[in-house]
């Protein structure tokens, strides 16, 4: 069983998106690389990557009562199949289902200390 990992990064939930956004804007001196409104900005420093984000409303619960942070670890994988049986194999397989957006498809897990892990396959190209 073979597990690709092509780059990682952090990323921070939050309720109060414009509130942090603009914390890490001034604390990095830019502005962010990626920005959708209330959705999600990224940073790039030097080799860290920070992305922040606003939790759907049906996930809030799980950020809303620090469940035990709201940071987590994304990792973009080549293959989200391959990455699930990775972790499965492991001891520690993925919670709920694949979720697909528009950016593409990705599923939570938790590494044995309970950080959450964010596993992402890119959408193909147009």
């Amino acid at each position: 069983m073979e597990f690709n990992c092509l780059e990682s990064f952090v990323t921070i939930a939050t309720e109060k998106f414009e509130l942090v956004v603009n914390f890490y804007s001034q604390l990095c001196k830019q502005e962010p690389i990626i920005y959708r409104p209330s959705i999600y900005a990224e940073f790039q420093l030097n080799k860290l990557r920070i992305g922040i984000f606003q939790p759907k409303p049906e996930n809030y619960g799980e950020f809303s009562h620090n469940y035990h942070s709201s940071i987590s670890i994304c990792l973009e994988v080549l293959s989200l199949e391959q990455a699930i049986a990775f972790l499965s194999n492991l001891g520690y397989p993925p919670s709920g289902d694949i979720v697909e957006a528009s950016h593409g498809r990705e599923i939570y897990a938790y590494d044995p200390v309970g950080n959450r892990l964010i596993l992402h396959q890119e959408a193909p190209s147009k």
